[in-house]
């Protein structure tokens, strides 16, 4: 079905989830936020599919907002260039951008909600910003916890699955996630702090 762009209000907030293509990085901790938009999805009743701005995309009525959802498939590292994309062709300002990540600073399971703030370290949120020329965007960071001892490394922690107590925590800050992103974009991200965080 086509509409006109006249008659149809276009795309309000873009709702990006941060993650890596490919079955072998399915449900690792890298991943969490491809998992709130398939959770997200399920709840909608849509598949995030339709390949569009380098992300497999659908738009959706959330919050009451035309909301696009996105899944980059440029890999983690350079998630921007799909953000910077379907920011310019929609004219999405940085503070309607919610970013879903995964967040190695936070026990398994808990979730941080913020209006903004810097990388902390994250690569993916590291090209956002850089693509976006700002750090003015909200996030969700699903927390995946820290590497068992210092000498781990950080690449195999983060593209490792997480297993019993961990998977089960995550699993449902997962679900939790997903309902805060309906929160923000109904009541703002103060709103969705005092509730998620």
């Amino acid at each position: 079905m086509f509409f006109s762009r006249n008659k149809t209000p276009g795309v309000t907030w873009l709702v990006v989830g941060l993650g890596n293509l490919g079955g072998e990085y399915e449900h690792t901790r890298h991943n969490v936020g491809f998992d709130v938009i398939d959770a997200l999805a399920d709840t909608l009743g849509i598949p995030v599919q339709r390949l569009k701005f380098k992300a497999l995309t659908n738009t959706a009525a959330l919050g009451g907002e035309k909301v696009l959802l996105m899944k980059p498939t440029t890999f983690m590292n350079l998630s921007g260039e799909a953000v910077e994309q379907a920011a310019d062709f929609y004219k999405v300002p940085p503070e309607r951008i919610l970013v879903l990540s995964d967040e190695v600073a936070l026990p398994p399971g808990k979730l941080r909600v913020r209006p903004s703030g810097s990388a902390g370290g994250h690569n993916g949120l590291k090209n956002i910003i850089l693509h976006l020329h700002s750090d003015l965007f909200p996030r969700i960071r699903v927390g995946v916890g820290q590497k068992p001892h210092p000498d781990y490394d950080m690449a195999d922690w983060v593209l490792g699955r997480p297993q019993g107590a961990d998977r089960k925590a995550i699993d449902e800050a997962v679900k939790r996630a997903a309902q805060a992103v309906e929160v923000l974009i109904r009541e703002g991200p103060q709103a969705a702090m005092n509730r998620f965080n």
